[in-house]
């Protein structure tokens, strides 16, 4: 897939937001008035901003509202739903902490469910995808859910349970990348089942479809180079989970949990990219990409 830079800041911002609301929702840090009223606008930036950002990936921006008629069939639906039920419910909430000091703990479980249920939805809208075996697996969930809550803590200030939640999120990451480096050869997808002629005997490419390119190539097969990628996944792993634990373990005071969070954030932006970068889409045999 062609990584497009606003699906790549959709991913990781209401990742991060909806984490950190989450976190709210559940009464950590807990917090009241100015304070919480920091913490909520960091939480509802991150949240609203990226899902406004998605919407610069649609191919007609003006019929996004549409989306939410097909809950009953569409992962897309369901998470703008999930979204926004989160958002409207965690506003009271946040109101109680800011302007009242009262905490309505009904509500808070309800956004935080919601929070994590939106984060889930939005995994499955790529999971669902059979055409791309490296999403196409139960680790993508996984990653998605273990990447927000990990750095919902780190944002809410959680420090001990960060560093338990950012290894663990390390782990579904190395995992992600071994069981989806596998994932293409394990599908059993090759050129025959591509042009649906592989009944016919063993099938290959004579010449390509034609000499120019075209919507599905630029949108649909992106090649990175292994060193390359392993070059990034480096960087990645480095930036999203080693110094953010380190650097918690050595300063998790207010100062040193910023430069986590930054750090944090470049990781897993980066990682994102890798994700979409590194989406073989099945059609990329059909035009000798694979």
């Amino acid at each position: 897939m062609h990584p497009a830079p606003s699906v790549i800041v959709f991913t990781t911002l209401s990742g991060l937001g909806f984490g950190l609301l989450m976190f709210l929702g559940l009464g950590f840090p807990a917090v009241t008035g100015w304070v919480a009223f920091v913490f909520f606008a960091i939480a509802y930036a991150l949240a609203v901003g990226g899902l406004m950002a998605s919407t610069f990936h649609l191919g007609h921006p003006e019929r996004a509202m549409k989306a939410f008629t097909q809950w009953r069939s569409s992962w897309l639906s369901r998470e703008g739903w999930c979204a926004v039920i989160a958002l409207l419910v965690m506003a009271p909430y946040g109101a109680g902490l800011v302007f009242l000091g009262e905490t309505y703990t009904a509500l808070g479980l309800i956004g935080a469910l919601f929070s994590l249920l939106t984060v889930f939805t939005t995994s499955m809208i790529y999971t669902q995808l059979k055409t791309i075996p490296r999403w196409n697996m139960k680790l993508t969930p996984a990653m998605f859910l273990s990447f927000s809550i990990a750095g919902g803590a780190l944002l809410a200030g959680q420090v001990n349970a960060a560093m338990i939640l950012l290894a663990i999120a390390a782990l579904v990451q190395l995992a992600y990348w071994k069981q989806g480096d596998e994932a293409f050869a394990n599908s059993g997808t090759d050129m025959g089942t591509a042009t649906g002629l592989g009944s016919r005997g063993k099938v290959r490419a004579f010449e390509p479809p034609h000499t120019g390119t075209n919507y599905l190539l630029r949108e649909f097969v992106h090649v990175v180079g292994r060193k390359h990628a392993a070059k990034l996944r480096v960087i990645s792993f480095v930036l999203a989970f080693v110094l953010p634990i380190l650097i918690l373990l050595i300063s998790p005071h207010h100062f040193g949990a910023l430069i986590a969070v930054l750090s944090h954030l470049a990781g897993i932006a980066t990682s994102r990219w890798l994700f979409f970068a590194q989406a073989e889409h099945v059609v990329g045999l059909y035009y000798g990409k694979r």
